[in-house]
């Protein structure tokens, strides 16, 4: 009996065991699966634009791909210096609000002076769509050296008004006049966007950039805008800094800033110092939202058209864009991976593009990030 009774004891055990087996089996699968499988195939409006951009996104299109990416495309081309192809804009901003998301290159603005036309298309679609925010994540990257590491900075800028309110006119012969337009309902809107990004991504710290001690109406309407804003949120910690101090501080101790809130111009300004703080245009991605769409676009505008058919830009941005976009989609499995790719390929240094100190063309780089992707 107690033979039988220790074989019995040791039957249940490997069942038990058995069990529990295929269970945590089960649950690793479950880990390596894709987080979100939407019945259908959601649907990406994508703008390949000016200069390099077509290239860059050819790169974007074939890691998408390869990744197995369960997404559909609708691409335009959207051009004021190819004004010939390019298609309406009506048409682009319908099937971005359509789609609720786009992928975009960076469209390049031709020279208006001649002309008298103060709005470039970038003005327009931002308008028509409402496009009031615009974010740049400015993180070092790894394998990509520079003067500061571990930079992990959130430039949020107002993307409707301010000096790009393309109000101009020539009063008299040789004097011309611009309006920057500074409002209460936008500046608190752009300041709530801060403060409440700040909170869903855990941060601590939100700095507003003026020159309110120049521009005392103007600008002094958007600082105490934000300094309202921010006696809702008691947790996170809120200070002000002069633009051109500003400056001096990013380079000198970039550290010190968490997320970032500015009127127009001044945003333009600092994502530029940041992306050169970090490695350039090459390797910062951005964002810009509405109510009701997001466009997803390399965080620096710039180009590139002297690099036009060479295969040498960094499709860096643009891939990491793409993968934020993929994100705000709830496909993380596969924004994860492409962004893991990317950075994989970066820490081991072997290919890297001009920008970045190498010699390898576009072409290898996203040859490199596709090999990378199931690591």
């Amino acid at each position: 009996m107690k033979a039988r009774s220790v074989i019995s004891i040791a039957n249940n055990l490997l069942n038990t065991l058995q069990k529990r087996s295929l269970q945590t089996s089960s649950c690793l699968k479950a880990i390596q699966e894709p987080v979100f499988k939407p019945e259908t195939r959601p649907v990406c409006t994508v703008i390949p634009g000016d200069g390099v951009g077509p290239e860059l996104m050819e790169s974007v299109l074939e890691v998408f791909k390869a990744a197995g990416v369960p997404v559909n495309f609708e691409q335009y081309f959207l051009s004021e210096v190819h004004s010939s192809l390019s298609v309406p804009l009506d048409d682009v901003a319908a099937s971005i609000l359509r789609n609720g998301i786009c992928l975009k290159g960076i469209l390049a603005s031709p020279d208006y002076s001649r002309t008298g036309e103060a709005q470039t298309i970038n003005m327009k679609l931002r308008r028509q769509l409402d496009l009031f925010a615009n974010v740049v994540h400015i993180r070092s990257l790894p394998g990509v050296k520079n003067k500061h590491s571990n930079i992990d900075i959130v430039v949020i800028r107002e993307n409707t008004e301010g000096e790009y309110s393309a109000l101009e006119h020539e009063s008299v012969k040789g004097v011309v006049e611009c309006l920057k337009i500074i409002t209460e309902t936008k500046s608190k809107r752009i300041a709530k966007f801060a403060f409440d990004y700040a909170t869903k991504h855990g941060r601590s710290k939100v700095t507003a950039v003026h020159k309110a001690n120049i521009m005392k109406l103007s600008d002094g309407l958007f600082l105490r805008c934000c300094e309202e804003v921010a006696e809702l949120y008691p947790k996170i910690k809120f200070n002000a800094m002069i633009i051109d101090n500003t400056t001096m501080q990013m380079v000198s101790n970039p550290h010190q800033f968490d997320v970032m809130v500015m009127p127009n111009l001044y945003g333009t300004i600092v994502g530029n110092v940041g992306a050169g703080l970090v490695g350039g245009a090459g390797i910062v991605a951005g964002a810009n939202y509405s109510a009701d769409c997001v466009v997803f676009e390399p965080g620096a505008r710039h180009t590139f058209s002297e690099a036009v058919g060479k295969n040498v830009a960094n499709p860096t941005a643009i891939l990491l864009a793409g993968a934020d976009m993929l994100n705000h989609i709830n496909l993380q499995y596969y924004g994860n991976m492409i962004k893991s790719a990317v950075e994989r390929v970066l820490r081991v240094g072997k290919i890297r593009t001009k920008d970045i100190g190498g010699q390898n063309l576009t072409t290898q780089f996203t040859t490199a990030v596709i090999q990378n992707l199931k690591h």
